[in-house]
Parts: structure tokens; C-alpha cells; sequence
């Protein structure tokens, strides 16, 4: 079960096998004729004229090269050029650098562009030194209602900025529990059903079985799994340039605490579940792991990595806090699918960016990841339950995947590389994650500021 963060995120190398043009052609075609457009188009941005027979650029990153291929193969009459490029992996922008120097040419950007990145949308839907805005408004006509409607509910909260549409979800990475169900009845364990409960066995394994571990707290995707599913007020967007920071919270202390307690004991240690420090000290030895649907092929079943056998993994439901009615969850990555407003063929574009979002040819039967779209993830889960390697029902990464919180937003700025320049240091060196909330608090707002964001 890998998603698209697994192999964009996971500190593997990614592939970028294409050549753009060379910035000072671009800055060359600067100020000449830019594409004729309707100042009014029916989709509620302004359309450059239409060629129905023109070829649509499409920019994928490596590994999204598989969905480029099922759609050619299923739509033979369209014209495609599908140029790879990095996705804009780790956070490397190259998205929106590309774009600012295709909008100071005047002429240049692809049709369909695909990013890793969850946080496109809050620059791509807006315009920039008074430029039309990359994004084409999407649920104003261009995409059917009755397909939008179909998106797992919230799996289109990072595509949508002042209540409008500018991107799809190609595949969700909600955070659930993972865990060896052999070694929880082999130690005589209960699953936990609340966090406390989860801490508590925590403390009784380091007891119990000391060198065996409950999870791990070294990646930068910490507070997407922890403090995002404590309802940790750190990353709320209100709207397109505002900002609600607030890790002095009761719900931000909780989780910050709890992990301060696992850390101390060492069953959740910080070390990064990508390193061979990780697979050294830890390969049989993870009794369960809170983290996103993609963890299941990248970690657990994964030669490389954990490589667990058949039978053995399981999974639960994301846990409450007690006294909650219902669990919320994080969102480990997932990527989205952008359409051009300057494309000059909005038919075909859509076209593609609806079959690789929706079609069984690609969701179900080649993609990697859990989909945003419904009723192919039922299908997706129901083709992954009939492998027969897991030792329960996948129920719960379906059930996670509508409780992602959404009080933790999608600024343009990266939430990880901030914990990982502001956090991780301090709590490798031995920094209580409590105390260092105010730091956390602060960067955040000092980052915010510089991108642009009022601040609360």
C-alpha cells in the first residue's frame, strides 16, 4: 500500500528525467503576445482561445509516468506530451518556479500539471504581480458536479481555497494505527482504543519488552501523525492569506506530552523510519505504528525495509482522545492534479485529469495508493484485501480517510521543514517536545509572516 508520499517523501532518490527550456529563452519571450483569452470565460476564469485538435503538455513525476500510460492506452485519439519532472518532491518548489517564469514569458505553461505537494493550491489559485492565476476553477462547470461529489469527504479540503475548487486528490495518506498482530497476542496485549490507552501500553512494554517499539518520532512528518490527529490548532488557514497558530493549546500539550513520556522509555524513538539505524535496531521489533496508509507497502511489506510476511500486519481505526466522541486523523502526503488555466484545450485536459483520478485502468489496477475517489478506493481496497497479506479487514484505513481533521490547513509553506529545522534538533538532542512548543509556535509565525500571512 504505497502512496504517492512514499515514494516522493521517503528520502529515496527521485527521478527527474526531463529537460526544460533554459530559464533566458523563457525570460526572452518576455513581453511579447501572450495568448489570446475571454475575459469572461464560462468556467469563471479567463480562457485563452480553444483548439480542440491541439496536442495538451502534461507534466508528471516519475512515478506518475504509469498514469500518463493508461491513459493513452485507453484514449488513443488524444494528443499527449507528457514530460517528467520532480514533482516537486521534498518540498523543492519547482512547481511554482516553473510557472513564475513561464507567466514573465507570456507563454510556455503545460496543460495538466501533477505535484506531490498538498500546498499548491493556496499560490496556484491566486494571481501573482498581477498575472492570471495558474489554476483553472474547477467546480464551476469544467468538472462535472456528480464527480466532485463522488471524493472521499475532505479528501478535496487541500484543492479548495474561498470555497472553490482549483485541484483533484490523486490518493489519500491518512494516518491509522498499524500493528503485528502476532506480537500483540504473543505479549497478551490488548489493542488500544483511546491514545491514553496507547501510552499506557507504552509505558508497559518498555516494562515488559524493552528494545520494542510503539511508533517513532524522527521524521518530519511527526506532527502530521500525532499533533494533527490531538486537533493541535498549529496550521489553521481561515482563509487564503490568514494564519491561526496556537501550540500552547491543550490539545497540542497532550500530544507533545505523551510522546516526551514514549520517547523517555524508548518506545517510540526518534530515528527516522527511512534510515538504516531504523531497520538495525528495530526489524522485528515494531509492535505497532501510528502513521499513513502508504507505510503498509513502503515499510511493513517492503523487502527493503521491514518486510514483514503475510499475515501478520494489521490495522485499526485512528484513536481518540478520551472523552471524544470520535476520532480525527493526519494526512501523510497524497498528490494533486492541476489543470492550465491557460489551456488552450480545457476539453482534453479535463479529460485526462478525470481518468486518472476516477478510472479503474489507473486508481484501481495500477496505482500504488489509496484514492481520493470513493468508489475506486472501495474497489482498491477490496483488490488489496485479496492478496490475503494482511491479517485483518482494511476497513479502517477506508474509515480514516474522511476523518482528516480540518482545522490543520494547506498554507504554501511546508509545515515539515519547519519541525525538521526547528524541532527535530532539539528533541534529538534531548529537549523536552513541551518545552519547545513556544519555538515551534514561533517559527511557524515567522514563517508565515515572510510568505505573506496575517497572523493570529
Amino acid at each position: 500500500m504505497v502512496g504517492t508520499h512514499t515514494v516522493v517523501r521517503s528520502r529515496r532518490k527521485a527521478s527527474t528525467v526531463a529537460v526544460f527550456g533554459a530559464a533566458t529563452a523563457l525570460l526572452a519571450l518576455a513581453g511579447c503576445a501572450g495568448e489570446a483569452s475571454s475575459a469572461n470565460g464560462a468556467y469563471g476564469f479567463p480562457e485563452a482561445k480553444q483548439e480542440a485538435s491541439s496536442t495538451i503538455t502534461v507534466w508528471v513525476d516519475a512515478d506518475r509516468q504509469a498514469a500518463a500510460k493508461a491513459f493513452q492506452t485507453e484514449n488513443p485519439d488524444t494528443k499527449i506530451k507528457v514530460v517528467t519532472y520532480d514533482g516537486s518532491a521534498n518540498g523543492s518548489n519547482s512547481f511554482r518556479t516553473k510557472m513564475q517564469l513561464f507567466d514573465r514569458a507570456g507563454s510556455g505553461w503545460p496543460d495538466v500539471v501533477f505535484s506531490s505537494q498538498n500546498n499548491d493550491a493556496a499560490w496556484a489559485s491566486q494571481k501573482s504581480g498581477g498575472k492570471q492565476a495558474f489554476a483553472a476553477m474547477l467546480d464551476k462547470g469544467l468538472v462535472p458536479k456528480g464527480m466532485l461529489s463522488n471524493f472521499t469527504p475532505g479528501s478535496l479540503n487541500p484543492c479548495t481555497v474561498d470555497g472553490r475548487v482549483y485541484c483533484l486528490r490523486n490518493d489519500l495518506a491518512q494516518a491509522v494505527l498499524w500493528y503485528d498482530k502476532s506480537l500483540l497476542e504473543q505479549f497478551g496485549y490488548a489493542l488500544p482504543t483511546t491514545w491514553e490507552e496507547y501510552q499506557a501500553l507504552g509505558e508497559k512494554v518498555a516494562k515488559e519488552h524493552p528494545g520494542y517499539i510503539i511508533g517513532t518520532a524522527g521524521d518530519a512528518w511527526t506532527p502530521e501523525v500525532f499533533m494533527w490527529a490531538s486537533k493541535c490548532q498549529a496550521n489553521d488557514v481561515p482563509g487564503p492569506k490568514s494564519l491561526t497558530v496556537k501550540t500552547d493549546s491543550t490539545e497540542c500539550k497532550r500530544a507533545a506530552s505523551m510522546l516526551d513520556a514514549l520517547r523517555q522509555n524508548g518506545t517510540v524513538p526518534v530515528v527516522s523510519v527511512f534510515t538504516p539505524e531504523f531497520l538495525k535496531k528495530y526489524s522485528g521489533k515494531v509492535l505497532m505504528m501510528p502513521g499513513p496508509a502508504w507505510y503498509a507497502g513502503a515499510i511493513f511489506n517492503n523487502p527493503q525495509s521491514l518486510n514483514m510476511s503475510a499475515g501478520r500486519l494489521g490495522v485499526a481505526a485512528p484513536l481518540p482522545w478520551k472523552g471524544e466522541s470520535e476520532a480525527v486523523t493526519g494526512n501523510v502526503g497524497g498528490g494533486t492534479w492541476f489543470i492550465s488555466s491557460h489551456s488552450k484545450n480545457l476539453k482534453a485536459a479535463e479529460k485526462f485529469v478525470q481518468f486518472v483520478t476516477t478510472a479503474d485502468e489507473y486508481q484501481v489496477n495500477v496505482a500504488p495508493g489509496y484514492p481520493a475517489y470513493a468508489p475506486a478506493a472501495q474497489k482498491w481496497i477490496a483488490k488489496q484485501e485479496a492478496s490475503k497479506y494482511y491479517a485483518t479487514s482494511l476497513q479502517p484505513v477506508e474509515t480514516a480517510a474522511s476523518r482528516v481533521w480540518d482545522g490543520w490547513g494547506y498554507p504554501t509553506f511546508s509545515q515539515e521543514a519547519i519541525w525538521a529545522k526547528t524541532m527535530t534538533p532539539g528533541i534529538t538532542g534531548g529537549k523536552s517536545i513541551v518545552d519547545l512548543l513556544p519555538t515551534w509556535q514561533k517559527a511557524i509565525e515567522n514563517q508565515a509572516e515572510v510568505n505573506g500571512y496575517r497572523v493570529k
